[in-house]
């Protein structure tokens, strides 16, 4: 490979964001696709974009007949839950059988402890304190707000869809939902950006438990991995 274009391969793993390296199987030519990049004008556009969604790499022929192979390199997803409570501790082992990293940001330490949640790395602190420095938030994050405390939840919230993370989430009732809309306009955010937000939380199968919402909400989350989201999440200066 190019000295060159491996450099631009690691900086996009560094920095957490999609790449795909395109391989000309008949000349060895090779070329670095981003995932912020404009796919339309791409004689392999629609490919690439399936690609990023699967996160599979492999074989693919264009208009012309011709071969290449993609090598695709996405981040591992990533799933930030608000709240050390019920839900999450129900969610932790059904996220790590998905494949995602899990992390809870709850300032109760009575809830936040390692004996309730043995293998999650826990941040004990209040959102404010931990993001971004200690967990960033970018497209292949997805946040869960799971507190029913404006004062926890919503300045993830608001920071999660800033940052244009696949999904954002939200418990709580249709007006409890829509009081926080209403908050969440006042930090700045358009009416757009607060749509994407998912609530009340978690695919609608009728979910009663903790266990049965947090198959719900995984359920959610995969389904906005897996259909293209980070396509169309916007993404802007974070709100102070």
């Amino acid at each position: 490979m190019d000295l060159t274009l491996l450099k631009q391969l690691n900086e996009e793993r560094a920095a957490r964001r999609g790449s795909i390296l395109v391989t000309e199987i008949a000349s060895g030519a090779q070329r670095l696709v981003r995932e912020a990049d404009d796919l339309s004008a791409d004689p392999l556009g629609n490919e690439l974009a399936a690609r990023f969604r699967s996160g599979k790499s492999g074989m693919v022929s264009d208009a012309a007949g011709g071969q290449a192979f993609l090598n695709v390199n996405v981040p591992p997803p990533r799933l930030v839950v608000i709240g050390a409570v019920h839900i999450s501790q129900a969610l932790a082992p059904i996220a790590a059988i998905a494949g995602f990293d899990m992390e809870i940001i709850d300032p109760r330490t009575a809830f936040a402890s390692p004996e309730r949640f043995p293998d999650v790395r826990l941040h004990a602190e209040w959102p404010e304190d931990v993001i971004p420095g200690k967990v960033a938030l970018d497209r292949y994050t997805a946040l869960a707000a799971l507190t029913h405390d404006p004062k926890i939840d919503d300045y993830p919230l608001t920071k999660a869809l800033s940052a244009g993370c696949f999904y954002v989430g939200a418990l709580g009732s249709r007006k409890t939902h829509a009081s926080r809309v209403a908050r969440l306009k006042e930090t700045g955010l358009s009416e757009a950006e607060i749509a994407r937000m998912k609530a009340p939380i978690g695919l609608n199968i009728g979910a009663a438990s903790p266990a049965e919402i947090a198959v719900a909400v995984m359920a959610e989350i995969i389904e906005e991995l897996r259909k293209g989201a980070r396509a169309e999440a916007p993404v802007r200066e974070a709100v102070a």
